[in-house]
Order: C-alpha cells, then structure tokens, then sequence
C-alpha cells in the first residue's frame, strides 16, 4: 500500500489535493524536484505554498545542465529524451541548446539532432564544433543499427533484378540454374535438362540502380531528414547504386557531393521555410538518364506550394518512362504524421500511394522498388 501511495505521489506533484497524504525523502524528492520543475504549474495559493509544485527551470544554462543531469541520474533514456522534448517545446528552451555547456549535458537523439538543425543559422560558432558533435554521435548510432541490414536487404533485391532469363555463357548462375531444374533431372542419364537458364546480369554494369532521394526539408520533416541522410550515405556505400540525395523547400539543393559524410549532409540542410515539391521533382527529373533503373524516393508531407498541376504531371511522366516512384510521408518512428490528403490521393491514382514509413521498413521498401514489386504497404489507421 505504502508503494501504491508513493508512485501516486509522485504522479500527483503533492500538495494538500493529491489525497495521499505522502511525504518523499531522498531519492525521492529529487525525482520529484525534476519532474516539477518540467511539468510543475503554479497555482492560486502562489510560489512555495501548500499548493504549488516547484516552479520550471529558470532563465540560464547552468540550471537546466543541472537539471539535463538530474533526469539523467534518475529516468531512463527512453523516458529522458521524451522530458528533453517537453522541455524545449513546453519552456521555450530552444535559445539555451546554443550555449555549449548545455549540449555537453544533453541526451542526443533523433529530435535533439532536428532542434539543432533549425538552429544552424544562428548557432554561435563557438557552440558549434559541440553541436557537430552532438548530431554525429546520433548519426553514428543510426548508421549501426541501420546499415547491416540495409545493405544485405538491398544487396539480395540487387542481384534478383539483375539475374536475366538468357543468359549468356559465361554470365550463367550455376548453382541457381540447377535448382530450379531438379524437376527436369534425368536417372539415366545422371543429369538435369536446364529449361530455364538464371544468369546474374554482366559483371560491366557495376552500377545497377540508380536512386534518387528527394527530402522535403520543411520544419516538420526533420526526423525524416535526419534518417534519410543517414540512409543515403548507406546507399552511396553500395557500389551497385548511384545515389542521389536532393533536399528542398522553396530552393533546391544538391547534397550528393557531401553523402560520405551525413553529418555534413545534415548541416547543409536548413529546416524551415515553404515548399515547393514541383521544383524538386524538375531537378530530380532533369538528372535521371536510366529510368529503367531509377527509383525517386520522394519524402514529403505533400503540403505543396508550388504547381500542384505540373508535379503531378511530372511523376506520371516519370513513371510513364519507367521510372519507380515511393511517396513517403515520413521516415521516422513518429507514425502517421500530418499531410494533404488531397495530393496523397492524387498520387495514390497515379500508382504512387503515399504512407509514412518506419526507418526498420524502409530497406524492405527500397528492395520492393528494386525488384519492380508491390511496396509493403503499411495499414495507415494503424500509425495514428
């Protein structure tokens, strides 16, 4: 009972309505201390009496690394990097992640890396080697738990699209050819007639696919745009694609040059601004020389400002020439974010349906799109 008691107490905040009648000690109220001092308000009876919970973090650096390290002592991570979140949107603490001593406190994460982001035009240049600092470690992060099994799932989607039905001789998989014609094995003769000849595709092509990712760099993408840079350094990685990694709002940039490195990916990037995805898909468009072999990944919440007409037109010319066309609305573990419904259908009657896509399906996705086969479509009422 007394437990039961102790975690409503800290849920409640204390004072003299919580009804527990509860008082915490040690541990206890420092916990408590951190959770007021975040989700705390203060109430009629004003500061320090009976029924206020502490009262936020005040003005300065210091105190809120103090406070970074209290939560950090007390929470896990998963439940720290949700409190850093509320605290940035709930306090307005975004001006305070511009001053070093607080980064150095700060639990890096993917939402972390997308304040940063914004703040990149502003950003002293003394804060800034620390803020690089930051956002590679979430990077490098990602790119373990990514790569591996990015690349082996792209890698086995490579080379079922490059096998062909007539091989040449020399270009003849073997192994490959005899399984899929034990039905045709001869007793005796101890020997297997190959009706159906699988051959991979000639060894010259080292470039098989070509990939374009086209990332909407808007304020609400970020998570998405940290995620795409980090996959598409791990596609400039295969040697069998080209990648192309393009990020816009109103202008377009190229980021292809800088995909060896994301974090450098990342602070070329500018979140914000309008949108102008028919600018984008033109640029992306005029690059594609092999639409056979291209796959344009757009990510975008499709809220268009630009010519809603002339992009539509330019993805069913894109896949009238053959080219595979993704619509994601997102890439981030966020769910269904935000979109036009309107566009999402347009594109969806064009034979591009748009979904948000989690960073663990996304090399599914990918290998779907190599393979010219139905995507996996994730069940959109599900994310939400």
């Amino acid at each position: 009972m007394q437990e039961r008691l102790r975690r409503w107490r800290l849920v409640l905040g204390g004072g003299g309505a919580d009804g527990t009648g509860c008082e915490l000690r040690g541990q206890d109220a420092a916990m408590d201390g951190a959770l007021s001092a975040l989700y705390g308000s203060r109430r009629p009876d004003g500061p320090g009496g009976p029924g206020s919970r502490a009262a936020g973090l005040g003005a300065s650096a210091p105190s809120v690394a103090r406070w970074l390290g209290d939560i950090r002592t007390y929470f896990p991570t998963s439940v720290v990097q949700v409190m850093q979140r509320d605290a940035i949107e709930r306090l307005g603490l975004s001006a305070l992640l511009l001053e070093p001593e607080m980064l150095e406190a700060v639990e890096a994460d993917v939402h972390l890396v997308g304040t940063l982001l914004s703040l990149n035009k502003v950003m002293p240049e003394t804060t800034k080697e620390t803020a690089r600092a930051v956002v590679r470690k979430v990077v490098q992060r990602l790119e373990a738990q990514l790569s591996t099994r990015t690349r082996a799932t792209l890698g086995g989607a490579l080379d079922r699209s490059a096998r062909v039905s007539r091989p040449r001789h020399r270009d003849i998989d073997w192994d490959r050819t005899v399984r899929a014609n034990l039905k045709n094995y001869l007793p005796e003769h101890r020997t297997v007639v190959p009706e159906r000849l699988i051959g991979h595709g000639r060894a010259a092509q080292s470039v098989k696919k070509d990939v374009v990712l086209c990332v909407d760099q808007s304020g609400s993408m970020a998570a998405s745009v940290v995620y795409a840079s980090v996959f598409g350094a791990v596609l400039a990685s295969m040697r069998a694609i080209a990648t192309r990694l393009v990020v816009f709002d109103t202008a377009v940039v190229d980021l292809t040059d800088e995909l060896d490195d994301p974090v450098d990916v990342l602070f070329g990037t500018q979140l914000g601004g309008g949108t102008d995805i028919n600018r984008a898909l033109a640029y992306c468009q005029s690059q594609i020389t092999r639409p056979a072999d291209t796959v344009v990944v757009l990510i975008s919440d499709l809220y268009e400002g630009g010519i809603r007409d002339e992009m539509l037109k330019r993805v069913a010319a894109m896949k009238a020439a053959g080219v595979q066309f993704v619509t994601l609305l997102a890439l981030s573990d966020e769910g269904a974010p935000a979109y036009d419904r309107d566009h999402a259908a347009a594109l969806a009657a064009l034979g591009a349906p748009a979904f948000a896509c989690t960073p663990d399906l996304f090399p599914e996705v990918m290998a779907a799109a190599i393979e010219k086969r139905p995507l996996p479509i994730p069940d959109m009422t599900e994310q939400r």
